[in-house]
């Protein structure tokens, strides 16, 4: 049968976790010194006056380096699990995970996003 209080635990946590962050934040709103002036409002940039426009554009093929990058950092956190309950089947699926993987950075490499120049 389905009890509810054997939940009990996991609803405290739940309020816990939700009530902390948001007394945090009323506590730093009432406590935190409101000043508004042009010095509060300025840009600052290690002690320096900004010099030029703050919007500059990147190339996308930084971003696109960061995201293969992602990927296959997230990749070992993947294969870690795998490893310790290493069987045949989990071994195969592992195998197909990190097939998919190198598929995607051969498209990666042919697309040239791993290039610099």
């Amino acid at each position: 049968m389905f009890l509810l209080y054997e939940y009990d635990i996991f609803w405290a946590f739940l309020i816990i976790s939700s009530v902390i962050p948001i007394l945090a934040f009323l506590i730093s709103g009432i406590l935190a010194p409101i000043s508004k002036g042009p010095e509060k409002l300025s840009s600052y940039e290690s002690g320096i006056e900004p010099m030029g426009d703050a919007w500059l554009q990147f190339r996308i093929r930084y971003y696109m380096f960061a995201l293969v990058f992602v990927v296959f950092d997230v990749e070992t956190v993947f294969l870690y699990p795998w490893a310790m309950s290493f069987d045949v089947s989990v071994f195969i699926e592992a195998l197909i995970f990190v097939l998919i993987l190198i598929v995607g950075l051969v498209y990666a490499w042919r697309k040239g996003a791993l290039e610099w120049s």
